[in-house]
């Protein structure tokens, strides 16, 4: 059987012949597991994908389509997913037959002492060739497969980067619109502290002219106007600062600032939170999918770098015309054609191909220490937020009972004026007090907000995973290949 077939029985040989020895080495570090970062609450339903609408604000709703639409930060990280679903094509072409053809014709002098006889030899001629070239890698090791393997899942965590950069969008866009909203809350109570604040330095030079008080008095009631107006100048710089913030988050420039109106929303309005850390929150996060994506594509790569131990084989064929002389190329006596396998081996690479696997262990091993990072600072950023919304709700509670013993305070002192038993500045002083008491319940009520909606982003933001990304979870069988 050999001696009919010697070419079969050589490349056999030799391919068996050329399967270099791959180094021992595997991935050192593991992916977290949920069970071992205390996710073990009931899961919450779903989040929506638009769940800021519950703020029931139509102005907010527009600055978030706008944001949506004109980010450039998005429009960024749309355009890295573009580029690695292009890439995609690019190694799938790898697997298919490349036919390309060369056409060449030049003005040459042939050498008399070369294996041209005379007369061409010695002659200057015009030598043409013009030929069909034909290539096929079979790809029998894999590696292109892995290197597609590997485009698709860097698109898989490009699309998933993609979808963490919306919902970080949306997160600072309802957090600048609620400070926008807390700014203007607070302006208007800083514009009732300038009333009743001018009301006392009415009263105390009313006071002086009577000789019922001093100079210094007045002196104190002055200070306490010029710190009401002060609070009042720096929550409208607020209000302008949050302003240009939701403009630059929507991709617009000055012309937007004129746009944006006092809010309408309420600080306390209910989002869809729950009261412990749901057990999926690593399936609800685009960017931990995106990490997964990664590990996959570190995966593939050691794949493609192991397949360059084994011999690649290529099948090769050409069809053209070579001859000397224009008139002469395309004549049937110039025809040559030819084809066959073409093989390259292995054998000795100075330990290039041992670096390079070894180089993709260890990407493996990056992927995954970032992956386990991630997680880890997923959980601790889910259960900050959960915290704060839950201070903010016991605080919340407190300043309603501070405020409504002051506002009893303030009925009092006035029940008190009218019966004779009290003075105007007692009524001022509790007006004063009541101020500064609602003043905290708005910062209170728009802090509870901000972290209402972090954790709301820290739980995945209403992140789904769409059908171009429904894989991006299912590497765990990829990572166990070798």
């Amino acid at each position: 059987m050999i001696r009919r077939f010697p070419l079969l029985a050589a490349m056999t040989m030799s391919l068996l012949a050329g399967c270099a020895a791959v180094p021992k080495d595997q991935p050192r570090i593991a992916p977290l597991a949920a069970a071992t970062t205390g996710l073990t609450a009931t899961d919450i339903a779903p989040i929506p994908a638009d769940w800021w609408t519950a703020l029931g604000d139509a102005q907010l709703d527009r600055i978030m389509a706008d944001a949506m639409a004109g980010s450039p930060t998005l429009a960024a990280a749309l355009a890295r997913v573009r580029a690695a679903e292009a890439g995609i094509a690019a190694n799938r072409a790898g697997l298919l037959p490349h036919l390309g053809v060369d056409v060449d014709e030049e003005r040459q002098r042939l050498s008399e002492k070369y294996i041209i006889p005379p007369p061409y030899g010695g002659s200057t001629q015009w030598v043409g060739t013009a030929q069909a070239n034909l290539s096929w890698t079979l790809d029998f090791a894999g590696k292109q497969k892995a290197l597609v393997d590997q485009a698709r899942a860097g698109a898989r965590a490009a699309a998933l980067d993609a979808a963490a950069a919306k919902i970080a969008l949306s997160g600072a866009v309802a957090q600048t619109y609620l400070n926008l909203a807390r700014a203007d809350a607070q302006a208007k109570i800083a514009a009732a502290f300038v009333a009743s604040r001018e009301q006392s330095l009415s009263l105390a030079r009313s006071r002086i002219r009577n000789q019922l008080a001093s100079n210094f008095d007045a002196r104190a009631a002055e200070t306490l106007v010029a710190e009401a107006k002060q609070a009042q100048v720096r929550a409208e710089g607020d209000r302008q600062l949050m302003i240009h913030a939701l403009a630059a988050l929507a991709g617009k420039g000055a012309d937007y600032y004129a746009t944006v109106t006092p809010p309408s929303l309420a600080l306390d309005r209910t989002l869809p939170l729950p009261g412990a850390l749901p057990a999926d929150l690593l399936g609800r996060r685009a960017d931990i999918q995106a990490a997964q994506a990664r590990i996959d594509a570190a995966s593939a790569g050691r794949r493609a770098a192991r397949a360059d131990f084994f011999p690649n084989v290529d099948l090769k064929a050409f069809i053209g015309a070579q001859a000397l002389g224009l008139g002469a190329l395309f004549t049937s006596g110039a025809i040559a054609y030819g084809g066959g396998p073409a093989i390259h081996l292995p054998i000795f690479e100075g330990g290039r191909l041992s670096a390079n696997y070894r180089g993709a262990t260890a990407q493996i091993d990056v992927a995954i220490a970032d992956y386990n990072d991630l997680v880890v600072q997923a959980v601790k950023q889910a259960a900050d937020a959960l915290s704060s919304v839950q201070t903010s709700a016991a605080e919340a509670e407190q300043q309603a009972r501070t405020l409504a013993a002051l506002q009893d305070t303030v009925r009092l002192d006035t029940i008190r004026l009218r019966t004779g038993l009290g003075s105007r500045l007692d009524i001022l002083a509790s007006d004063d007090r009541l101020l500064q008491a609602r003043q905290a319940q708005v910062n209170i009520a728009a802090d509870g907000a901000v972290r209402r909606v972090q954790l709301l982003v820290a739980l995945g933001g209403g992140f789904e995973n769409s059908p171009a990304v429904a894989d991006a979870a299912a590497g765990a069988s990829m990572r166990a290949r070798p």
